[in-house]
């Protein structure tokens, strides 16, 4: 395929829209369902980036779940305990490693995931085709379907699902192009591979970084490179657990991914476990009223409208239970795609468990950093690396 229209492009009043090669050759990908949008391709073609690199980094299973051109989450695929298996809503079926990696990324921020667009790193098997067909979402790429999955995509949302398939083969020319208001601008795609040399660099008094903190800066690294800047990322067992997107000062970035890492740690309390749903209650409705159950500024209408999937009212958690259990949450990782010019996101970053930074250093105040992380008992390492995207 060397053209393939669109409906339109980013807007239903953008068109005409189309994919091509610039140099005439043969699209590097497949359209096997569905009619994917333009947002759906931004989304694809960057997420299977992502977990190309992420398998290629550590050698295992990799999913991503897209939405605006950022993750929701990402994942490798480390077998999950039986309370995120609760949470994830996958306790009830067989799980593939693909399938773990899967469910690991689209379950740690399942409000954001809704309606994704899903990247897997392997040929997608069965038991993740009817994962997949559980959920709300636009569409799916990979390398590769097993038939039987295959036809498990193709009857969701009514037949129109996207799915797509890349060429795993397919890299890119070394210079990429495009246009801003009729302008255009080149410069050298972001080729740059992770390698754990770039760990090595190691500035806080505490030293130690086992292998399971080298995995979660290596999945950090790779996810960051992907994510719309400024960015930042918790990740924990293989898995972003909260991610920061787009904002425009760091330390929003640091909350933002905190609250969310926050709200993963949360959903695993044994109040919201015990939470007394309805039966006929969806998934998607049951995320909602946990992350209103999960807010401390839950108002009365909302409270009003929990009668509709809750069985009896729940007591909301208290400020000191919730802390309590937050205080559980250790061995964090927290990846910046640019230096903290200040040291408030790592203030903000010990309060959601964080041991572990990766950040690229270069900041007039890198000092003050290291000593907030001194304080707080954190191994920091400078990469030497910016990973801005846009």
């Amino acid at each position: 395929m060397k053209n393939l229209p669109l409906r339109y492009g980013t807007n239903p009043n953008q068109t005409p829209a189309r994919v091509y090669m610039q140099n005439g050759a043969d699209l590097p990908l497949a359209i096997l369902n569905g009619s994917p949008g333009y947002i759906n391709l931004l989304d694809a073609l960057n997420a299977w980036q992502l977990v190309r690199e992420l398998k290629q980094a550590l050698g295992q299973p990799a999913a991503a779940s897209f939405k605006h051109v950022s993750p929701s989450g990402a994942a490798v695929a480390v077998p999950l305990s039986d309370v995120l298996k609760r949470i994830y809503f996958v306790d009830d079926v067989k799980l593939s490693p693909l399938a773990v990696a899967y469910a690991r990324a689209r379950g740690v921020d399942r409000m954001s995931s809704f309606g994704d667009f899903i990247a897997l790193s392997e040929t997608v098997d069965v038991p993740t085709a009817k994962l997949i067909s559980r959920e709300v979402s636009d569409g799916v790429v990979a390398p590769a379907y097993q038939p039987e999955a295959l036809e498990i995509l193709k009857k969701k949302k009514q037949g129109k699902y996207a799915v797509i398939q890349m060429d795993a083969t397919y890299e890119p020319q070394p210079t990429e192009t495009r246009q801003v208001f009729g302008v255009s601008m080149e410069q050298r795609r972001n080729d740059r591979r992770v390698t754990r040399d770039d760990f090595s660099n190691v500035v806080t008094r505490k030293k130690e970084l086992p292998e399971s903190a080298v995995r979660d800066m290596l999945v950090a690294w790779i996810t960051l490179k992907f994510t719309q800047s400024n960015s930042v990322c918790y990740v924990a067992d293989g898995q972003t657990i909260g991610v920061g997107a787009g904002q425009q000062s760091r330390v929003h970035c640091a909350r933002l991914a905190g609250a969310k890492a926050d709200l993963w740690r949360l959903r695993q309390h044994p109040a919201v476990l015990a939470l007394p749903f309805k039966e006929h209650v969806k998934r998607p409705d049951r995320d909602n009223a946990i992350d209103q159950f999960l807010q401390l500024d839950t108002t009365d209408a909302e409270k009003q409208n929990w009668k509709n999937v809750f069985a009896e009212i729940p007591a909301p958690l208290s400020a000191a239970q919730r802390r309590a259990w937050l205080d559980g949450l250790t061995d964090v990782t927290l990846g910046s795609d640019a230096f903290f010019p200040f040291r408030d996101s790592i203030d903000r970053a010990a309060k959601s468990g964080v041991k572990y930074v990766l950040q690229p250093g270069g900041s007039a105040r890198d000092e003050d950093v290291i000593a907030a992380c001194d304080e707080y008992g954190m191994t920091m390492v400078f990469s030497g690396l910016r990973l801005f995207h846009h």
